[in-house]
């Protein structure tokens, strides 16, 4: 069927756009199958494949510069029992990079280690930059790297601004990740990367209009 945004479609082009748009407004798989009396498991394949061509737009993103703030969080599992320590047991680890009053980078990460995240930062972020954080030991010696200044807050210590150092940005962004991956009630880890990247790309462009941005993308470059 003739469809300029999806390759081998099984669905017609004017049908490929409304679930499109409807994607735009965070209707879900069950939502978007009723309106458009499309089988559920064909909504959820061509869902899946959106997402993923978001998830390669947002890698493609260019490396930070100016004020960063960056932090980790968990997602997943509630806090077990007898679990002390950074995080909590079972949850899935998410660096985060953020620019001031510009856009978020997540990576999903096996450990909180100083070579993990150090590793992360450095590759993302221009030693220009000033770096804003917690008092996490994973942070200890960015300037001696060759950033330029870095503040910290102890959290701890319920410390969380000081002047102008906070790591505001980044929590707002782990906030408004968490309580939109919520509604889906339980996520597999198989596609939880995928949901995590779709958070990043509507929080970066949620001051335009996406759908006309994925038009345009898909028009370059049709899905498979």
């Amino acid at each position: 069927m003739k469809n300029r945004y999806k390759k081998r479609s099984h669905i017609s082009e004017l049908k490929f756009k409304k679930l499109l748009k409807s994607f735009c407004l965070d209707l879900n798989a069950s939502q978007i199958s009723e309106l458009l009396t499309i089988n559920r498991n064909t909504v959820n394949k061509y869902l899946t494949e959106i997402r993923v061509r978001i998830a390669e737009i947002c890698e493609k993103q260019f490396s930070f510069k100016g004020v960063i703030e960056v932090d980790e969080s968990y997602f997943g599992a509630r806090r077990q029992k007898g679990k002390r320590g950074r995080g909590s047991y079972g949850k899935t680890i998410v660096f985060g990079i953020y620019k001031r009053n510009g856009f978020v980078y997540t990576e999903i990460i096996p450990d909180v280690s100083r070579r993990t995240i150090q590793a992360i930062i450095r590759g993302k972020v221009q030693q220009k930059s000033v770096i804003h954080s917690d008092k996490w030991k994973a942070y200890n010696g960015l300037v001696d790297l060759g950033y330029k200044k870095h503040y910290r807050l102890d959290h701890s210590r319920n410390e969380f601004v000081k002047g102008k150092s906070h790591i505001n940005g980044i929590e707002g962004f782990w906030g408004f990740a968490k309580s939109r991956l919520a509604k889906f009630k339980g996520m597999n880890r198989k596609t939880f990367y995928l949901h995590l990247k779709e958070c990043e790309f509507r929080f970066n462009f949620r001051n335009e209009n996406i759908y006309k941005m994925l038009i345009k993308n898909l028009v370059i470059e049709p899905l498979n």
